[in-house]
């Protein structure tokens, strides 16, 4: 079977990259199930501190692979698609690890989906982001209908899944959707460079405020109160706060343990 997933390390990053240039880098079962166990590997080695999700060729990813969706559901079994894909973009979504998307050329349906759940994503200048789903009479089933409007509100999410039409990577930073816009050809190394900044940080305090930054935006706001002021009392009691205050105190740049 061909390979539809690299996956390689820079460091301490996990570097987990789309291969399937010549479809689009569109997502299948495979892929789905190779994004998991590389998922999970990472998670499970110490010294990996985030992941990058990054594409081969020129375009990020276009969506769904239509011609095993049309299988799929000719055989009754469509919902076993859309279950694998639902879990493994919650997988990124909870993961203790930083999650950074490199998004170049179209990053369009499926592949947006796969993109908001990623915790940061940096465009190169040429990608473009769009939702093609009503085009087709699809409807989103990944997440999409549930991330972009709380991403970047309700009537711009709306207006991209209606319109179906597709942002330049400067209209998605200015929307939100995008951190940071970066010239083409720097883009993977600059996505590099990017995640070995935060495997300088401290692991368990990133994993924390993704943890209170995700959870707390769907709970009321004395509840997400509560739950920052229980995570800030328990990182103050961890190691790492030792280091990171010693650190300061000899103004030397902290080193963090690898847990």
């Amino acid at each position: 079977m061909p390979e539809v997933l690299a996956v390689t390390r820079h460091g301490a990053t996990a570097v987990l990259e789309l291969s399937r240039p010549e479809k689009f880098n569109c997502l299948s079962s495979a892929v789905h199930a190779a994004l998991e166990a590389a998922l999970d590997a990472a998670e499970a080695d110490p010294a990996c501190r985030a992941v990058l999700i990054a594409a081969q060729g020129k375009h990020f990813c276009t969506g769904a692979d239509l011609a095993e969706v049309q299988a799929l559901r000719g055989a009754g079994r469509f919902g076993e698609f859309i279950a694998q894909g639902h879990r493994v973009l919650c997988r990124l979504e909870a993961s203790p690890l930083p999650v950074v998307m490199a998004v170049q050329g179209l990053c369009l349906a499926g592949g947006l989906e796969l993109a908001l759940a990623g915790d940061v994503i940096l465009a190169a200048e040429g990608a473009r982001f769009g939702d093609q789903h009503a085009q087709y009479g699809l409807v989103p089933g990944w997440g999409g209908s549930q991330r972009l409007p709380r991403r970047v509100g309700l009537t711009r999410a709306l207006d991209l899944m209606f319109s179906a039409r597709w942002l330049a990577a400067n209209e998605a930073r200015d929307w939100g959707l995008v951190a940071q816009v970066v010239p083409d050809a720097e883009l993977r190394s600059y996505a590099i460079d990017y995640c070995e900044q935060l495997a300088t940080r401290s692991k368990p305090g990133l994993a924390a405020m993704k943890r209170l930054a995700r959870t707390g935006a769907d709970l009321p706001l004395p509840d997400a109160l509560a739950l920052e002021r229980r995570l800030a009392q328990e990182a103050m009691a961890g190691p790492d706060v030792d280091e990171g205050l010693a650190a300061f105190g000899e103004r030397r740049p902290p080193r963090f343990r690898a847990t």
